[in-house]
């Protein structure tokens, strides 16, 4: 009798710990499997970031659906710098033993070419992951970056802006800024270029050339919408006025200096219309201004990370939503980066589950989840039928 008891008890273990791996991988259509036979070619490939599992493990399980959704948003995008994996430790236990795996889940993100994996450490939550790829990639070596120059130092006339100094230097005057990453290719061969540029405007009191760290000074870029390396931006008291796409040898960004400042010296017809497109149309908030900024009236907001292809699509649609609104004070649109240090809490705490999400508050509340078509007139229609509710209380 006991003898077939243990029988029964085996059986029935063998029975959950299949329904344990059903249950927990079912649905993963968007994560990529690698087992023994393919990791080792694949993994140089690409940046990874990989999840070491095991399907009996509850905490694996309750990551299983977060890390498909990092998936859906990565693997599906055909430029994207990531792969999002997970390797089976119970079937393929001899990659899980060479990369020092010994808790479930083990997550490392890969950066390519490399065989060493960067651990994450943190809170196993969307925002909290989403930083952590942000990071890594932001430390990346892209392919052009290979025998790279040294970055210059200063000459006299450029100035070396911070998070803390920029708002106040850029706030009067002409300001031509180059937003940078040390590691970018393209940034390090206009370095040099970019110092002699600003020797040859020290004298001149019309401009001023600067740049920015985006590594070191994440707010400042944010602020600008920041979303390649090198930004070369025309800001004019405070307000970015024009974003230069032309050549970059000295000559042609002289040329570039040379008309700006012209242009503003004249009173142009379509002065109005200029100064309609200069005023703030989408509103950035983090963790420490929220629930200020949501406190009176109707706010939209586009819950967002820099990486996720959806959120890059709707970007522009979102800037033509803030500018339909602009002049109404009882309506703000807005957006969060839940990627920075300052908002993966707020991201947390606002339920946030994936990227781009949109959720409309009215007076410090909030109301509803928008689901719909992401074009400008059913947002536009969204926001609006909100708006005249609130008008009707």
């Amino acid at each position: 009798m006991f003898r077939k008891t243990l029988i029964l008890l085996a059986a029935a273990l063998m029975y959950c710990h299949h329904c344990a791996i059903t249950t927990a991988h079912e649905d993963d259509v968007h994560t990529v499997q690698y087992t023994e036979e393919n990791f080792s070619t694949e993994l140089p490939k690409k940046n990874h970031f990989i999840m070491f599992y095991a399907p009996w493990c509850e905490h694996c399980r309750r990551l299983g659906p977060t890390w498909e959704m990092l998936a859906e948003m990565l693997n599906e995008e055909e430029d994207s710098r990531v792969r999002i994996a997970k390797v089976d430790c119970t079937t393929d236990s001899s990659i899980c033993s060479e990369h020092d795996v010994t808790g479930y889940p083990t997550l490392k993100f890969f950066k390519t070419g490399e065989s060493t994996g960067t651990r994450f450490r943190g809170t196993r939550d969307l925002p909290s992951l989403s930083a952590f790829i942000n990071e890594q990639l932001g430390s990346v070596p892209t392919n052009e970056s290979e025998d790279k120059p040294p970055v210059p130092e200063p000459v006299n006339g450029l100035v070396e802006l911070t998070g803390e100094t920029f708002n106040k230097h850029v706030s009067s005057g002409s300001h031509f800024v180059k937003f940078y990453a040390p590691w970018c290719g393209h940034c390090q061969k206009l370095a040099f270029t970019w110092d002699k540029l600003a020797q040859s405007n020290s004298h001149d009191d019309l401009v001023s050339i600067s740049k920015v760290d985006c590594t070191q000074h994440r707010s400042v870029c944010e602020q600008f919408d920041i979303k390649g390396y090198p930004t070369l931006l025309w800001i004019e008291d405070g307000k970015k006025v024009d974003k230069y796409s032309g050549e970059r040898s000295e000559e042609q960004l002289q040329e570039y200096v040379n008309k700006m400042l012209k242009k503003r010296s004249v009173v142009s017809d379509d002065s109005e219309e200029q100064a309609e497109d200069s005023v703030q149309s989408v509103f950035t908030l983090t963790g420490e201004s929220f629930k200020h900024g949501i406190e009176k009236g109707v706010t939209f907001i586009k819950f967002f990370a820099p990486w996720c292809g959806h959120c890059k699509r709707l970007a522009p649609t979102w800037e033509n939503l803030g500018k339909k609104f602009i002049g109404r004070g009882d309506v703000r649109i807005v957006k969060v980066d839940c990627t920075l240090d300052t908002s993966k809490k707020l991201c947390d705490e606002q339920e946030v589950d994936g990227f781009p999400t949109l959720f409309l508050y009215k007076d410090g509340e909030k109301i509803s989840e928008y689901s719909g078509s992401r074009t400008l007139d059913d947002l536009y229609e969204f926001v609006d039928k909100h708006l005249r509710a609130h008008d009707e209380l």
